[in-house]
Order: C-alpha cells, then sequence, then structure tokens
C-alpha cells in the first residue's frame, strides 16, 4: 500500500514499453488489454483501504529536486479517487473496441493509449505543481499522435488545433507557476493554500487568470470550445471516448485542486463570470447538437454543453454545486463516453455517421438501439439515471447561487433531451427505408460488445439509485475547500428500501 499510487500511475506505462517490443499483432492487443485490467484492479485497492475523511490518503513523497522544493509527490482524496477509478475503467473499454478494429501499426497505438493513461492518472495524484504540470504536458502527446495517424480525413488539422490551443494556455500556467514559487517557496499543492495568501492581490489575480485560461481550455468552456469538435469527429473511436472521458476532466479536476484553494479570493471574483461562460456554453453546445446531421458531432457538442454543467457547479462555490460537479465528471465520462463508443459500433457497420443514412433501427438492430436508447437517457438525464443526479445537485447548488442561472442551466436540461431523442428517433424509429440498414445486412452487437456496455449501463443504474455511495467519499475532501460556502449544505439522497 506504501507504493499503490506509483503502482497504479506507472503500470500502463509499463505496458506500453512491452507492447512495443512484442511479436505479432495479437501479443500486443492482449498485452495492452492485460495491461488495463490489471491496473483496474489494482486501482480498486484504493477502496478497500480507504479512510472516511478529507485528508489525503496513500501520501507518497520523494525527492526529485530538492534544492528547489521540487518533490514526487502523490495523493487521494475524495476528489480524485473516482476520476482514477474513471480512467482505469474506461481505458478496458477503449482498448478492448481498438482491439477489434484496429489494424495498422498495432504497437504504436495502444503503446500511446497507455502512456495516454500514465499520464492522466498522473494529473489526478499529483501534489507537487511541477510534478503536475509534468503529467499535465506529457497527456498532449499521446492524443495528437492518435488523432494526427490514426484520425479522419482532417486528422491532421484537428491534432495540431488541439495540440496548439492546450498548449498556448499551458504555457501561461508554467509562468503562473512560477510566480506562485518564487513567491512562496514552494510547490507543494497542500501547502501553496496558506502561503499563497501572503502574496500581492495583483498578482493572485494575474496567477488565477493564468491557470484558469488553461483549465478553461482543456475543459472546454466557450470561447474556447472551438477545438473540440474537429477533436472528436476527427479521432479514432477510442481516443473520442478518452477524450470525452477523462482528458477533458483535467480541466475541472484543475478548477478543483488548483485554482479554487490556491486563489480563493479571484475565484471568487471571477465566479459570476466564468459561471455565464458556463451558461452560454450550455445552451450553445446544445442548440448546435441539435443542427448536426453527423452523429458524432452532435456528441462532440453535447459534450460542451454537458461540461459547462460541471463549470457551472464549480462555481457556485458551495459544497451542493461542487460535490455534484465531481460526480457530474465521473457520470459524463461514462454517458458520453458510452455515446461515442456506440457511434464508433454503428460507424464500423456502415462507415458513415450522416443521420440521414439511417432511420428503423429498431428493426433491424433491435439490441443496438435498446442500448442506444439507455445510454441517451443518461446522457439527458433522466431520473433513475447518473446524469439526473449530477446535474440536479449542480442545479441545487447553483440555484443557492444564483437562481437566475440556475433557470437557465435548466433549459440546457430540457434541450439535451431534445437533441438526444432526435437524434434517436432520426436512427431507431421510423421506416425503415435504406437497403443497407435491413435486417440481416446490418449486423446487431455482438456478446463482446454488449460485454462493453452492459458495465456502463449497471453504472449508470448503480450512480443514479444509489448516489451516496458516491457522494459519501466525495463530500468530506469538498467541505474542506477553504473556497466552499459552508451557508449551503452538502446533498445528501436518501434511497428507500
Amino acid at each position: 500500500m506504501n507504493y499503490l499510487l506509483s503502482i497504479i500511475t506507472f503500470l500502463p506505462l509499463i505496458g506500453a514499453v512491452i507492447v512495443l517490443f512484442l511479436p505479432g499483432d495479437g501479443a500486443k492487443k492482449t498485452t495492452a488489454l492485460a495491461s488495463t485490467i490489471i491496473t483496474f484492479l489494482v486501482s480498486l485497492l484504493l477502496l478497500t483501504g480507504w479512510q472516511d475523511g478529507a485528508a489525503m490518503q496513500f501520501l507518497e513523497e520523494f525527492a526529485w529536486m530538492p534544492a528547489f522544493d521540487v518533490y514526487y509527490r502523490l495523493g487521494v482524496d475524495g476528489i480524485s479517487l473516482w476520476l482514477v477509478i474513471l480512467t482505469t475503467f474506461l481505458m478496458i473499454i477503449a482498448v478492448a473496441f481498438s482491439n477489434q478494429h484496429v489494424k495498422e501499426n498495432v504497437g504504436a497505438y495502444m503503446a500511446l493509449m497507455l502512456t495516454m493513461q500514465t499520464a492522466t492518472i498522473g494529473v489526478f495524484l499529483a501534489l507537487d505543481l511541477v510534478l503536475f504540470f509534468v503529467f499535465w504536458e506529457f497527456s498532449l502527446i499521446p492524443m495528437y499522435f492518435l488523432i494526427g495517424r490514426w484520425g479522419s480525413q482532417n486528422r491532421i488539422y484537428a491534432a495540431l488545433k488541439f495540440f496548439l490551443f492546450t498548449l498556448a494556455g499551458s504555457t501561461l500556467m508554467l509562468v503562473a507557476i512560477l510566480a506562485v514559487y518564487f513567491q512562496t517557496g514552494s510547490f507543494n499543492v497542500l501547502e501553496l493554500p496558506a502561503l499563497a495568501a501572503g502574496m500581492p492581490g495583483w498578482l493572485q489575480q494575474a496567477a488565477f487568470l493564468a491557470f484558469a485560461l488553461a483549465f478553461a481550455i482543456k475543459v472546454p468552456i466557450f470561447p474556447f470550445h472551438t477545438w473540440l469538435p474537429d477533436a472528436h469527429v476527427q479521432a479514432p473511436t477510442a481516443g473520442s471516448i478518452l477524450l470525452a472521458g477523462v482528458l477533458l476532466k483535467l480541466g475541472t479536476y484543475g478548477f478543483i485542486r488548483f485554482a479554487l484553494p490556491i486563489f480563493p479570493q479571484a475565484s471568487a471574483d471571477y465566479a459570476p463570470l466564468i459561471s455565464i461562460l458556463a451558461v452560454i456554453g450550455i445552451l450553445y453546445g446544445a442548440m448546435v447538437a441539435l443542427v448536426q446531421r453527423d452523429v458524432k458531432s452532435l456528441v462532440a457538442y453535447s459534450s460542451v454543453a454537458h461540461m459547462g454543467f460541471v463549470v457551472l457547479g464549480i462555481f457556485a462555490l458551495n459544497q451542493q454545486g461542487v460535490s455534484g460537479a465531481v460526480l457530474q465528471m465521473v457520470n459524463h465520462g461514462l454517458s458520453t463516453g458510452a455515446l461515442f463508443l456506440m457511434v464508433g459500433m454503428l460507424y464500423e457497420r456502415r462507415h458513415t455517421r450522416d443521420l440521414a443514412e439511417f432511420g428503423g433501427l429498431w428493426k433491424s438492430v433491435p439490441i443496438f438501439s435498446f442500448f442506444f436508447l439507455v445510454v441517451a437517457m443518461s446522457s439527458a438525464g433522466l431520473p433513475g439515471l447518473n446524469g439526473f443526479v449530477g446535474e440536479f445537485t449542480i442545479l441545487l447548488g447553483t440555484f443557492a447561487s444564483n437562481p437566475f442561472l440556475a433557470v437557465l442551466g435548466t433549459a440546457g436540461v430540457i434541450l439535451a433531451a431534445w437533441y438526444l431523442l432526435v437524434a434517436f428517433r432520426h436512427m431507431a424509429q421510423g421506416p425503415l427505408t435504406n437497403p443497407a440498414n435491413e435486417k440481416g445486412v446490418l449486423p446487431d452487437l455482438k456478446w463482446s460488445e454488449m460485454a462493453m456496455l452492459i458495465p456502463l449501463v449497471l453504472l449508470f443504474f448503480l450512480l443514479g439509485l444509489f448516489p451516496n455511495l458516491f457522494l459519501d467519499k466525495i463530500n468530506p475532501s469538498v467541505a474542506a475547500l477553504e473556497i466552499i460556502n459552508d451557508a449551503a449544505p452538502a446533498i445528501v439522497v436518501e434511497v428507500q428500501h
């Protein structure tokens, strides 16, 4: 247990190195999948050894560059716990799907996937600003190559746009990290909230804006969202699953872990502006999704809207809002990851994502249509499923902070149901007029594909019906954030048996 976090972090990287030197694509695929399964099982040990409370757990600390107070420092609390487990879980599904459909340069593809897993887990666990920045930058490289090499027709444009947008924000954040260090003499994330209080007000404001810009681009918040639809549409299916399920969470996690506790006054000062941008993103993303004819593009713009909810909850600056935001990060990763997975399954059969090419799929592929309906309802926030609990909690926190923004956010929930039901109607309902969609011509889901979807659906219901299994670990860590307004109590959902 003393080195559990390091094991979870670097197991995928070890797997990536092994995959590169194995002969034969079959061995590479089997090893990559085994690596993800082992990492997921090891990550579950965090739950078995978990102790209730807000403190960081499973702490590791080793001198890296002690002359500059740079340490290899890892830890996990209720905010990062579920994000780590989400990452290890989704990676199994992404690699399992890739094993069925990736045919070229399998070793490099799998190595990049596993390397990205190490980088993202490292971001969630790092408690030193330099270590965090290394993992943050490291996460860009695998996704850049996955999009640029295995993506669709305009993959180079999308990969460069993704890389340049994120790099621009990261550069400013690095300057801010150095400014904070020269003022406080520390990179220790656990000490910085107290040490940064002595920084000049103008410097706190400037540093917060630099951090916030990097995180806003990664989320992405309107108007920094333009790279996301291009990246999603051009990325391979597994890349889209991980981009939506994990990488976007790096930005919202950064707000909670770094921006809010280190710069509490600046966070409060800019909360109204960021909340307004979040609401604009919710409504804009939903309305643009409504007019998309490419179903993958529709899901991409839905991510802009759903991540707007997460940001709205964070900058409600109360326990309900932030706890709901953490829970909704997990919900979005599962629901939107499942949507991209199903779009990928359909694309591999038909090699088109144009909604006009479909219709009547319930008659020809009823199993696929059933799963697609459940996933769509999860993303739309149907009560009893995971999306409802997260959005409801966020809206409660937002209403306590700003009722007007909560009302606008609620309109986004309605729009989400609209565009998702429209997509389902175009794909699964109506007459079956296209011969390519006929039963027997278009194959239904295989058992191996259902094996990827069933765990996701079970988690939808588990989170929707028993959210306190997750919130009980999230709430104490959120309550410990000094920025949180204690007047707003934690949300507790009681389920009567």
